[in-house]
């Protein structure tokens, strides 16, 4: 339980670093690229056990470290244009409303159980995740527009149920570090293209604040990640109800730390969309 607990605060400390991203105006793909970078070297220098770098391609995660990595970056690219085209609340709640996709999954591929309370926990955290994250703005979603939610939404589920299935049947207890540490350094490479490409079309200076930024978000970025696989192995719930605890709660604390923090307008739905998330938690949980 304390590795959920720990991946719920360490997700909701990007939310508040990439609000001051905005406020700082740091340019974020290069921060973004910097911040996998940190991981990726957080990852194997605070490995579990001693490793060859030549025994990595010989991993039975590898090819799955690869695909995650892919993810991560076309998922981030997909979240900025669903923010900047449809606003920030449409991409959270799609991206968040996603774990339906892997609760379905663990339900398919594990024989996970199927209970009352469960699927009448998970109708409410999805209904508290749009009540929770949802502004008092108007959000146009034109065809056009509306691609982008759609991409987020299949994309982050896609990400949730590939890393349940890479660390179910590849990735050993003390591989943990090693496995984060490879699909961010896989993320970092397709960032650094991408870069690359928009460089050589735009010459500008890097940024010693861009620098700077990536290496705040990179830490609890890593943390994310080995916190979320540690709670998998170790904290005896099924994937459907880790899902849905993580996301639901990191959809209330973050609205909670913006009332707090950045004195963001909490509105009548939000109060409301808080309220059911810790109903549906509670149902999930003891279902």
């Amino acid at each position: 339980m304390i590795y959920l607990i720990f991946s719920i605060l360490f997700s909701t400390l990007l939310f508040v670093i990439f609000k001051y991203f905005d406020i700082y105006k740091i340019d974020t793909l290069k921060a973004i690229v910097v911040n996998y970078l940190v991981a990726f070297g957080l990852g194997f220098g605070l490995s579990e056990i001693t490793f060859s770098f030549n025994e990595i391609p010989q991993k039975p995660w590898f090819f799955g470290a690869i695909i995650l990595g892919a993810l991560f970056v076309a998922v981030f690219f997909v979240m900025a244009n669903t923010a900047q085209q449809n606003g920030v609340s449409v991409a959270s709640v799609a991206g968040k409303m996603s774990v339906v996709i892997p609760v379905v999954f663990g339900i398919i591929l594990y024989d996970e159980s199927v209970t009352y309370f469960k699927v009448i926990g998970v109708l409410i955290a999805l209904i508290s995740v749009y009540l929770a994250s949802v502004k008092e703005e108007k959000s146009t979603l034109n065809k056009a527009g509306l691609l982008f939610p759609i991409l987020l939404f299949f994309g982050s589920g896609i990400i949730d149920t590939t890393l349940k299935y890479v660390e179910v049947n590849f990735v050993k207890n003390n591989e943990a570090s090693l496995f984060s540490g490879s699909l961010f350094g896989f993320a970092a490479f397709f960032g650094l293209l991408i870069l690359l490409i928009k460089t050589i079309q735009k010459r500008e200076p890097f940024g010693l604040k861009n620098i700077i930024a990536g290496i705040v978000l990179g830490v609890p970025n890593y943390f994310t990640i080995v916190f979320i696989i540690k709670a998998m192995q170790k904290s005896g719930f099924e994937s459907s109800t880790l899902f849905t605890i993580n996301n639901v709660s990191v959809v209330v604390v973050s609205t909670i730390v913006g009332l707090l923090l950045f004195k963001e307008k909490f509105s009548l739905k939000n109060k409301i969309g808080v309220a059911l998330a810790i109903l549906g938690i509670v149902l999930v949980t003891i279902a």
